[in-house]
């Protein structure tokens, strides 16, 4: 699903990984990250992919938010989790929106 983001300016964090075999309650811990996430202030939405590689934007209203929710307590411990076992590999990248548009089908 595509979010509903609101007019810009506003930020994008852009999560990039490559994960390790097996699922080793990732599945249970990104369900119950999103959750979180979409509960504290600025958070404005969330598109995940996942292939071989994962790919997650999550847009906030402000740096500020981003960093509240960097060191919200249960997301530090399912980032520590994510090193130790469910990541080879990761990238995170925050970006201003300076602009954005779309397109929709009539169908």
């Amino acid at each position: 699903m595509i979010a509903l983001t609101p007019k810009p300016p506003y930020y994008a964090v852009i999560f990039t990984s490559l994960r390790t075999e097996g699922d080793h309650g990732y599945g249970d811990m990104a369900g119950k990250m999103v959750a979180l996430a979409a509960a504290q202030p600025g958070f404005l939405g969330v598109e995940s992919a996942r292939e071989d590689l994962g790919i997650t934007v999550s847009y906030w209203d402000s740096l500020e938010s981003i960093s509240r929710w960097k060191q919200h307590a249960d997301h530090t411990l399912a980032r520590d989790r994510g090193r130790e076992i469910w990541y080879q590999s990761f990238k995170v990248r925050i970006c201003k929106v300076e602009r954005d548009y779309g397109f929709e089908s009539a169908d």
